[in-house]
């Protein structure tokens, strides 16, 4: 090994990585150059949530009161809708695809011989993640200002707001896939993730609920990212906005800080 390798082998990092996770985030998009069609199908199923909303059921369901203000129901699916398919994109990389790295292909064992460490194996698989999450957030954002879902100029904060859903969601994942022993335990995902889906605030007012099931949506990740890209979307401007955001970022930093921990206790001797 060259001394400049050993160099930058020894340095530590700090706390959010350094530009070695670049060249993760480099191998990645090679790779996807020729697997485009699994980058992309993670897109549709908000999309067509949306499309049936705004076809079907959205025709059925009379504008209702939100928070003191009358909103069309596709109206209020959207931005939940455009939250989830943030969700979709940080999830299906930080998930199954660095399990198959991790523990079937071996692939950060082949990384660590090379001057990156475990911290830049976080921060490069996580900043990946982003770059997914971003791409379905803002084909989402575009489908639906064409669709005339877009209701307020603060939309256009919409996909930073979006990127801190994928944030969170990408580092959390990752944290926990770092737990996880078999394939059979991906069935906690989805026991996680559909009842997020389905139940913060993304197709009825959490107002709707008992009051120890809104208590209990209020504290998770998916109904920050709702409420914040709702907000943002409809103009329905309030502090607590700010609360969301910093819920998301903290998230994130915990999960990354924890997945880089555990990425360094499984691959180092």
């Amino acid at each position: 090994m060259s001394d400049l390798a050993i160099h930058l082998r020894i340095t530590p990092p700090g706390l959010f990585g350094s530009r070695r996770a670049r060249r993760l985030v480099e191998r990645n998009i090679r790779v996807y150059r020729r697997q485009w069609i699994f980058f992309v199908s993670g897109f549709f199923e908000p999309f067509f949530y949306l499309l049936s909303i705004g076809v079907g059921l959205g025709k059925l369901v009379h504008p209702f009161h939100v928070d003191h203000h009358v909103i069309a129901y596709t109206a209020f699916v959207a931005p939940g809708l455009l939250a989830s398919s943030a969700m979709n994109g940080a999830i299906l990389d930080s998930t199954f695809n660095i399990f198959f790295k991790l523990k079937i292909a071996k692939t950060y064992d082949a990384v660590l011989a090379t001057p990156l460490g475990p911290r830049d194996v976080a921060i490069g698989e996580l900043t990946w993640s982003l770059l997914r999450g971003s791409a379905y957030s803002t084909a989402f954002l575009i489908v639906m200002a064409a669709l005339g879902y877009v209701l307020s100029p603060w939309a256009l904060l919409a996909l930073p707001a979006a990127l801190l859903v994928s944030f969170a969601f990408g580092a959390i994942g990752m944290a926990a896939t770092t737990y996880m022993r078999s394939w059979q335990d991906f069935d906690k995902v989805s026991l996680a993730l559909i009842p997020l889906f389905l139940f913060s605030s993304t197709f009825f007012p959490l107002t709707q609920l008992p009051g120890w099931a809104q208590a209990v949506v209020r504290v998770t990740p998916l109904y920050q990212g709702v409420a914040l890209l709702r907000g943002l979307d409809t103009g329905f401007l309030s502090w607590s906005m700010a609360g969301h955001a910093a819920y998301l970022v903290v998230a994130g930093l915990v999960g990354v800080l924890a997945a880089a921990r555990r990425m360094a206790a499984l691959l180092l001797p």
